[in-house]
């Protein structure tokens, strides 16, 4: 039975190649025992190619050879067993004059001697490795080795097509480098099935680095006996002149090549792929030229292995330094999902793919090409299945998500690192399907040669069955990606448990300031309702009045809603320039009737609410009773600090009616003389001299400091001191803006009673806004926060109609207020009838 006949395709997967019972013809082989004595095997050919004349087998070594050839092919022999490969013995001299280069090894108890022609002008191996290792010494790039090496064996060699051929994980390759002649066409780029160089071939390239075909015609040459007398047939596992698979000699002669060369290029004891060199006619290398390749390839091979190294170690960096910069980024972040989405570009920077997408807290962020929306949560639902804690992922998608087909031209493969603990949130790798961006790059227009097999020896139809393999796979991750990957996923969780940590304490230390700001405001409201009490309970004068209780109790509750208000809007305390301008503002005549000198003093806030209702028992008694009462009163108020930090306060009235000492004293009596002895330890003096009252307070150094004068508040003393020519409010119509039913009752009350007729009382913008489109009022009072929204938008439009208005304001401070609209006066709340009036007085003149 004859080998075609033996092998097909259906059965090329499980050829015996190793054991052909041949070899090609440009050498002969002898076959001994394991000591290289007797002859038990010989090719065909050996007799006419050695001048060997009569029966082989049987025969002793040293009768063919010579003694001392003899002696020389078992030291070589020696030689082979320390190396593990062929000894090479060039210029072996038979006794009958005939010249040859002699390969010899053991195998599996034969001794195997091949002899091939030497031939003449041949370079020095050494020196030829030598020459061709220089070239590729000082490259630093795979690209470049690659690309320059394909160059270097097709000049050394003369070859006219020499290509570098890359194995992938499934055992496809694809053609990374050509040199060729320019005639033929292309093959750079292409890849082909794994089916193309079987498993057994690809054992036999790890064992025998250097494989020649002289002539993809060649006769085989026969060994005899085929079989030995247990039945075996010869092992050529290590043997140069091993015949070769019929079908892969009918492959080469489909493209027209007429000879080949393979160098095994191993990395890390695997077959990273070969140096594939193709001539279009018969060639044949001698053995010394042989050997230099072999030589080249192994440094190829470690060059090629240090670069990739050097390569990976580049990558790493630079996506550690990515890495690193990200981290860098996330301290004192407050958002850090929003700084992740953010930054999802970057993240494509650190493995490489086609797009990135991040699914957090249910929401989807992409970059890149990746699956359509509407599938993503699928993968979500999947990656929750396999990415526990750990990175996952796949080349081909389609195989474990179903659906995943439909989309592979976007997405085929994906890799998924968890970002939290529990599967929930997750960063999406995704790489396109390999074979979506490939075609074919030979000639279009070109035929090939078939034989007895068919088209299927052919590159295109390769090239076409890899592409159906690979149908919606992408390139493979590999695990470097997949080491970096998970070092990326370990950095990341642990920066958003650090941020989820920083916000649990952040909580919790707001919980305690929320906590101690309730009780600090519990007691300040205890304290004040406590205060209004007493204000509310005291006895009143015999025979006062029920309109002038009213007024007293409602000027001594204002104090303290300034003194409150003035406390909360300066962090705890307030100027006594400001508490005396307040107090004394609705008292300012024309000319200079009051008089206010001294150094910024501020007083924090127990002081201040104490000074608030003392200054103010003083200005109602000075206005009803003492000098502020007459129109040529004065009064002067002016204070200082001491050597020790006290501030002394002197008030002195003057001009005014004659004073007298109270017979009785009442409850204001009783908070100027005590409040700041008894609640500061402070001192409270008070004369009732004729001619005006005269009282000197000191107030202790811890309640006080001295502070720079704030440009504002001249100014409002300036203006303050200016009195204007009042207009009359009555018969003036007013509209209304506020959110709160009370204090617009209370609001309305109050210019009721001064004559004003209130048109409309409203409570948002909108409401307000469309009142305006049909009524036109003298003036306006607008409250500035009404719930969720503003009054400025009601502000804008009556500056825009030339209608007159004040801000009312419950808060502390006038941030509220568009800075374009600082100069509109303000009240505060709560309301005082005799403020209010003066302000809207003020801004109708």
């Amino acid at each position: 039975m004859t080998e075609t006949s033996r092998v097909d395709l259906s059965n090329c997967d499980r050829e015996p190649i190793h054991i052909p019972g041949s070899i090609q013809p440009h050498g002969c082989l002898l076959a001994c025992d394991a000591g290289a004595t007797v002859m038990l095997r010989h090719s065909t050919n050996s007799g006419a190619l050695l001048g060997i004349e009569g029966p082989i087998n049987g025969r002793y070594l040293v009768d063919v050879t010579g003694g001392q050839q003899a002696h020389e092919l078992r030291n070589a022999l020696s030689r082979a067993q320390l190396s593990g490969r062929s000894a090479l013995v060039f210029g072996f001299d038979l006794e009958n004059g005939r010249r040859f280069d002699v390969a010899v090894h053991r195998c599996k108890g034969s001794t195997i001697l091949e002899f091939e022609p030497t031939e003449p002008k041949v370079a020095e191996p050494l020196e030829m490795a030598r020459a061709m290792i220089g070239r590729i010494t000082a490259i630093d790039t795979v690209e470049r080795l690659t690309r320059d090496t394909a160059r270097l064996v097709q000049a050394a060699l003369g070859y006219d097509r020499v290509m570098i051929y890359q194995f992938g994980a499934d055992g496809a390759g694809k053609v990374v480098s050509e040199a060729k002649r320019p005639h033929l066409e292309s093959f750079l780029g292409q890849y082909f099935p794994a089916t193309d160089i079987p498993q057994q071939a690809r054992a036999l390239y790890l064992k025998n680095t250097i494989r020649i075909i002289s002539d993809a015609n060649f006769e085989r040459i026969p060994i005899e006996p085929v079989l030995d007398a247990s039945g075996e047939p010869l092992d050529l596992s290590f043997a140069h002149l091993r015949s070769v698979s019929p079908i892969h000699c009918e492959y080469l002669r489909n493209m027209g090549v007429g000879a080949s060369m393979s160098i095994s290029i191993i990395i890390d004891g695997a077959l990273w792929g070969l140096i594939a060199c193709h001539h279009y006619g018969p060639r044949t290398l001698s053995m010394a030229e042989r050997v230099a390749a072999e030589m080249f390839g192994e440094f190829f091979s470690l060059h090629l292995n240090a670069l990739q190294h050097k390569q990976s170690l580049d990558a790493a960096h630079a996506a550690r330094e990515a890495l690193d910069r990200f981290l860098r980024d996330t301290v004192g972040v407050q958002d850090i999902n929003t700084m992740l989405r953010d930054k999802l570009g970057d993240f494509s920077k650190l493995i490489p793919c086609d797009g990135v997408a991040m699914w957090l807290d249910g929401r989807l962020t992409v970059e890149g090409s990746v699956p359509p929306r509407e599938a993503v949560p699928a993968l979500v639902r999947f990656a929750e299945t396999v990415a526990e804690g750990a990175v996952w992922a796949t080349h081909k998608l389609s195989n474990v998500v179903p659906g995943a087909a439909s989309h592979a031209d976007l997405a085929a493969g994906m890799l998924v690192i968890p970002l939290s603990q529990r599967p929930r949130d997750f960063l999406f790798f995704f790489r396109k399907e390999l074979v979506h961006t490939l075609d074919w790059a030979g000639n279009p227009e070109k035929t090939y040669e078939t034989g007895p097999l068919g088209d299927r020896l052919t590159p295109r139809k390769s090239f076409a069955i890899w592409k159906e393999t690979v149908r919606h796979e992408s390139a493979p991750w590999t695990e470097h990606e997949r080491k970096f990957a998970e070092a990326t996923r370990i950095a990341l969780v642990e920066v958003i448990l650090q941020h989820s940590e920083r916000l649990a304490d952040e909580r919790t230390k707001a919980a305690v300031r929320q906590r101690m700001l309730n009780e600090e405001l519990n007691h300040r409201v205890k304290n004040i309702l406590a205060v209004i009490r007493s204000l509310v309970v005291h006895p009143t004068t015999d025979g006062d009045t029920l309109e002038n209780y009213a007024a007293t109790l409602r000027g001594r509750i204002q104090a303290l809603s300034l003194a409150h208000d003035q406390v909360v809007r300066n962090d705890g305390g307030g100027a006594l320039s400001d508490l005396l301008h307040a107090e004394l503002m609705p008292y300012w005549g024309e000319g200079d009737r009051v008089s206010l000198d001294g150094p910024s003093v501020w007083m924090d806030a127990r002081a201040y609410s104490i000074m608030a209702l003392v200054l103010h028992e003083l200005s109602t008694n000075a206005a009803k009773y003492g000098a502020l009462s007459a129109p040529g009163g004065r009064l002067s108020v002016a204070w200082s600090l001491s050597e020790v930090g006290a501030c002394r306060i002197a008030w002195r009235e003057s001009g005014g009616p004659t004073v007298r000492e109270p017979t009785r004293r009442g409850f204001g009596s009783v908070l100027i003389d005590r409040s700041i002895p008894f609640d500061l330890g402070g001192e409270a003096s008070v004369d009732y001299e004729r001619s005006g009252l005269v009282a000197d307070f000191i107030i202790p150094s811890r309640f006080v400091a001295l502070r720079k004068d704030r440009p504002a508040l001249a100014q409002k003393k300036a203006v303050a001191s200016v009195a204007p020519t009042m207009a009359d409010l009555a018969g003036k119509r007013a509209m209304l803006v506020e959110d709160q039913l009370l204090i617009a009752i209370d609001l309305e009350q109050i210019l009721e009673d001064a004559g004003v007729e209130v048109l409309n009382t409203l409570s948002s913008p909108a409401d307000a806004l469309d009142f305006l489109s049909r009524a036109n009022p003298d003036f306006a009072i607008l409250d500035i926060n009404l719930g969720q929204e503003t009054s400025e938008a009601v502000a804008r439009e009556l500056i825009a109609r030339g209608t007159p208005f004040l801000f009312a304001t419950g808060y502390g401070d006038d941030g509220a207020i568009p800075e374009d609209l600082g100069a509109v006066p303000v009240v505060r709340k709560p309301f005082e009838r005799d403020v209010i009036l003066e302000r809207l007085r003020a801004i109708l003149s």
